[in-house]
């Protein structure tokens, strides 16, 4: 039997809101194993802690030596921000796991939770010296992944029933990159590609290079028949040669409101691709759009723009 404290078990067993922005009411209960890059994600965050905790602790927290050894203590985490989404108790449970597996920790809410000031999210066990030198990178961890969501949560819900689904992007943390996306789902929106690997996102440099937009996507079939392609269009010319190959997706860079009403309504091969808008969308402007179709929104600021949320570990 794995330690309460295994991340794979922690991850199998804890449930979370991970739905898009259109079922974000009905509040669609998933358990994280279910996500995608599942197995990928939990590779990372073991490693990120790992090496988090080496950048912090170093040769040993000489400020926690002040602390007889074998003292225990109890502590919670609380919220000190308003109102929040909760996300990341992954990342704080492998966190303690690696400094001490004795320590105890007990849950009071699930990732996708909204919290609220002074509401205790987790209450802590054991040894003092191991939970004080814990604290910082679990805090700044749960933090940060909360902030993310949080900012998700602000974008499903400034897009209800309005057909559009926000997208994160690469914009991300280094090194968070898959831990971010986990918390954009927690918040109700939905991933773009992952990385470089997983999508060709064609891009004006590309189209230059390759020798425009129609070689592009017929190189890009040779090189990867089962990735899907998306092309980033700055002009009505430029999309309707797009909308003529087999791009699954088609991004209008920086259109104005009014062109792209006139890509909707001239779209001869709409159920072949999906248009998604991007560029200079933030949360006022994203939430004025409303279309008949279901759009496609990328949002950079949801992963590089996050106010992290005020939390804080206090000893009892």
């Amino acid at each position: 039997m794995p330690q309460p404290q295994d991340p794979l078990l922690i991850i199998a067993t804890n449930q979370i809101t991970i739905r898009s922005h259109l079922s974000l009411l009905r509040k669609k209960i998933m358990k994280i194993e279910d996500v995608p890059f599942f197995t990928t994600l939990v590779d990372h965050m073991q490693r990120s802690v790992a090496f988090a905790l080496e950048e912090d602790i170093g040769t040993g927290d000489i400020t926690a030596q002040l602390i007889p050894a074998e003292q225990t203590v109890q502590a919670s985490i609380i919220c000190k921000d308003e109102k929040a989404v909760i996300c990341g108790q992954a990342w704080v449970n492998e966190v303690f796991r690696q400094v001490d597996p004795s320590v105890s920790l007990n849950w009071l809410v699930e990732d996708g939770d909204n919290i609220s000031n002074q509401q205790t999210l987790v209450e802590v066990s054991g040894n003092a010296r191991s939970i004080l030198t814990a604290e910082r990178t679990a805090l700044n961890y749960l933090q940060t992944l909360s902030g993310t969501a949080t900012t998700a949560r602000q974008y499903a819900e400034a897009v209800k029933n309005k057909n559009i689904t926000v997208l994160d992007t690469r914009k991300t943390i280094p090194g968070l990159r898959l831990a971010q996306k986990y918390a954009v789902l927690v918040g109700g929106c939905a991933n773009h590609r992952l990385g470089l690997y997983d999508m060709f996102l064609i891009k004006e440099n590309h189209i230059a290079a390759a020798g425009g937009i129609t070689k592009a996507v017929a190189q890009s079939q040779q090189i990867a028949p089962k990735a899907k392609i998306e092309i980033e269009v700055e002009n009505i010319e430029e999309f309707n040669e797009a909308a003529a190959t087999n791009a699954h997706y088609i991004m209008l860079d920086e259109f104005s409101e009014q062109d792209v009403e006139i890509v909707i309504k001239t779209d001869q091969r709409a159920s072949s691709h999906q248009l998604e808008i991007s560029g200079g969308l933030d949360l006022s402007k994203v939430g004025e759009h409303r279309y008949e179709q279901n759009i496609r929104a990328s949002v950079g600021g949801m992963t590089k723009e996050v106010r992290v949320v005020d939390l804080s570990l206090r000893v009892l």
